[in-house]
């Protein structure tokens, strides 16, 4: 299978100084749910703008086997992007902006956006300077949805809304978006609210790619085990990522080494998405 996005060493430089992106290369397969997860200032946005065609760069990126630097207006007929929903208008009125999205995308099915909103409390003449910003999120979610998009970039979509919001907002996208012929990535700093969901998993770290890999992979790579004292020579001697403590006792994070080697040294779990970010972010913040 063909992947739907591919980068090869991505460059992006602002100014003499700043390094957006260094070399960037990954790729992403038709179908899947990919978090690209990094620390502010890491290249996040510069990865989605160079996606979306919004930014120029160097090196190599097909989307939808397209250089979006070349093929931006045809691109975006299978694209579908989500940021801070505030930069709607304060006057544009529910009826008004599906009048808009229908006249400008081929793709913009009515009766869905249309049946979407029937189960919020939006009506056709409330403006959007009488919605919160939850009913914003579910008006912009009601117009991306109903296109029939083969790839849905989310740049912190959730970003100032409340944990319920949040919540519906994901649940909505499973349920009423997402199928296997549809790819989504997302970029958020909520990342535990987001690992159920995900699929695939990247890393960015200084414009750099530091890891990629689906979930499964994750599952089998990474290992947690809380040390017990009179093992933690030995568990040191396998080299683990990091190391922490928790009421008092070393939780050691292991990659790459079998749990059959691990499993007399103390209790052991899968990392959460967290957890393997605050360890592979070491050092990033010093």
């Amino acid at each position: 299978m063909s992947a739907l996005i591919t980068a090869k060493n991505l460059s992006k430089r602002y100014g003499k100084k700043t390094v957006a992106l260094d070399q960037a290369s990954f790729e992403v397969q038709p179908g899947r749910i990919v978090g690209l997860i990094g620390p502010n200032g890491s290249g996040k946005t510069t990865t989605l703008k160079a996606i979306l065609g919004l930014t120029q760069f160097d090196g190599e990126l097909s989307v939808l086997g397209m250089d979006p630097r070349l093929h931006r207006d045809e691109l975006m007929k299978d694209v579908c992007f989500i940021a801070d929903v505030a930069i709607l208008p304060k006057w544009l009125k529910v009826k008004d902006a599906i009048s808009f999205v229908e006249g400008v995308h081929p793709r913009f099915n009515r009766a869905r956006a249309e049946k979407y909103l029937a189960a919020t409390k939006l009506k056709p003449d409330m403006k959007v300077k009488a919605m919160s910003k939850g009913m914003i999120v579910q008006l912009h979610l009601a117009l991306v949805m109903a296109i029939d998009a083969k790839l849905l970039v989310l740049d912190e979509p959730t970003l100032g809304l409340d944990i319920l919001y949040r919540k519906q907002f994901y649940q909505n996208l499973l349920e009423d978006y997402f199928d296997e012929n549809k790819t989504i990535v997302i970029t958020t700093h909520q990342i535990e609210e987001v690992e159920h969901i995900l699929t695939d998993l990247m890393f960015i770290r200084e414009g750099r790619i530091t890891l990629a890999a689906s979930m499964d992979e994750i599952g089998d790579r990474y290992t947690e085990v809380m040390v017990q004292p009179e093992y933690m020579t030995a568990a040191s001697a396998l080299q683990p990522v990091s190391q922490r403590t928790v009421f008092g006792k070393a939780v050691m994070l292991f990659d790459g080494v079998s749990r059959h080697q691990l499993e007399r040294f103390g209790e052991m779990r899968t990392p959460s998405v967290a957890d393997l970010f605050v360890a592979s972010m070491k050092g990033t913040y010093e």
